[in-house]
């Protein structure tokens, strides 16, 4: 049955537009044809309201806490899966065989170090260079040693886009790592054949000349998770943006280049950097906690890390994240005050009725601070850790951007609030 929403209109006429279901069951207004038929268009800051595509990468029922990739529950892929394998999920739409994984993963493996000649790109970036900055300038720069890749004609680079996202996820550990380095004056460090993804990128992270870094399993694997739960996140703010850049036809290293940029905010990526920048205040405050609640709920701070802009539930990535920390740093021998505190501020989230009917739980950047500063990554790399989970899901939405012959170039509209027509005075008349 054709579903058809009436909407009136402010001169006594009325218009039918077509209602889309999506297989969740979410209902969207389309009002692709809204301006033709009557000349109004829509209005929504921040688009919080608006469908800008239809995907099917990820669905989120914020009300009830849901996230799922192609179908899997993000639970059931953190318990079982591992990042690269969740990858191949979101890029392809399947679960890998064991043979498809395998040639993912020595794909990736082969692919991991990039052209001598990126080397000196890093020497022209100030010692006081942003790691964001440096890695979204650097994922551009990569694209100019792949001439098929970056055509920008739809059909030649999906001819190549296998490898693409392939080198991609390699390589954005490869330049994450050297743009870390390079800041700190350290020399780079190549990456290993032998070594799995995380464990890889912790190696070309810390390990130095005759002496290599060699973490234990739990804190790859609680790296190999963070990854994972933030590999995709249906239409955030940089994901988004990867879609908006790729509909004028832009190459996908171009595209998930501007995404590094959109993910740099501190209202995105760099949110979980803003909650250990809260914990260490309180705990240098003395503080345990509660005071800083009591705080906030006067109104006068913030909690960091508390509620989320999707989910009016707990964060599912929150609570796998919880656990986590905590085997982390039992397992490394560190009793952080930290952990200490952020586990009182949620035993509090998820009892006072303040937090509870505000719907403020904790989010999934609440506790991936805590597990990366017991790793040893500096805050500053906080969103690059951010943006190395979230590349298979960029690859994933720009995909469906070029694959897709009927999509538009993203072009929105504005409703304009500035100073109607006017004569032009020329400048000698009007005076000093």
């Amino acid at each position: 049955m054709d579903l058809k929403a009436s909407l009136q209109l402010p001169d006594g006429k009325s218009v039918d537009l077509p209602v889309l279901v999506g297989t969740e069951n979410e209902h969207a207004v389309d009002v692709r044809t809204l301006r033709d038929q009557t000349g109004y268009i829509t209005f929504d800051d921040g688009f919080a309201n608006t469908g800008s595509c239809i995907s099917d990468i990820s669905f989120i029922d914020g009300e009830k806490g849901i996230l799922r990739h192609r179908g899997y529950r993000i639970e059931d892929l953190a318990g079982e899966s591992i990042f690269l394998e969740t990858a191949y999920l979101i890029i392809y739409g399947e679960l890998p065989t064991s043979k498809q994984l395998s040639k993912f993963r020595g794909r990736i493996a082969s692919s991991a170090s990039v052209h001598e000649g990126m080397r000196l790109f890093f020497q022209g970036f100030p010692h006081t260079s942003h790691p964001m900055a440096i890695l979204s300038a650097m994922l551009n720069s990569l694209g100019c040693y792949y001439p098929e890749m970056t055509t920008h004609n739809r059909a030649k680079d999906l001819e190549h886009f296998d490898w693409g996202a392939a080198l991609l996820i390699s390589k954005v550990r490869t330049l994450a790592a050297m743009s870390y380095r390079a800041k700190r004056g350290l020399p780079f460090v190549y990456p290993r054949w032998d070594l799995r993804y995380a464990a890889n990128f912790l190696h070309m992270m810390f390990s130095e000349p005759y002496h290599d870094y060699n973490p234990k399993p739990e804190v790859t694997d609680a790296l190999d998770l963070i990854l994972l739960l933030h590999a995709d996140h249906e239409q955030n703010c940089s994901t988004s943006t990867v879609r908006m850049v790729a509909s004028s036809g832009a190459n996908l290293f171009a595209s998930v280049s501007a995404g590094v940029s959109a993910l740099w905010g501190p209202l995105h990526g760099g949110a979980n950097a803003a909650v250990i920048e809260m914990l260490e205040e309180i705990a240098a405050s003395g503080d345990d906690g509660r005071k800083a609640v009591e705080a906030a709920k006067k109104g006068e701070r913030r909690l960091m890390g508390f509620g989320h802009r999707v989910y009016k539930n707990y964060d599912p990535r929150a609570r796998i994240l919880g656990e986590a920390a905590k085997r982390v740093l039992t397992s490394m021998g560190i009793s952080d005050p930290l952990l200490g505190i952020a586990m009182h501020l949620e035993e509090v989230a998820l009892k006072d009725e303040y937090f509870v009917s505000r719907k403020l739980y904790p989010n999934v950047d609440f506790y991936s601070g805590i597990i990366l500063r017991a790793i040893g990554i500096p805050v500053d790399m906080f969103p690059v850790m951010f943006a190395i989970g979230r590349m298979p899901g960029w690859i994933a939405n720009w995909r469906e951007v070029a694959t897709n012959p009927k999509m538009k170039i993203h072009r929105p509209r504005q409703v304009y609030n500035g100073k109607t027509e006017r004569d032009y005075v020329a400048i000698e008349k009007r005076g000093e």
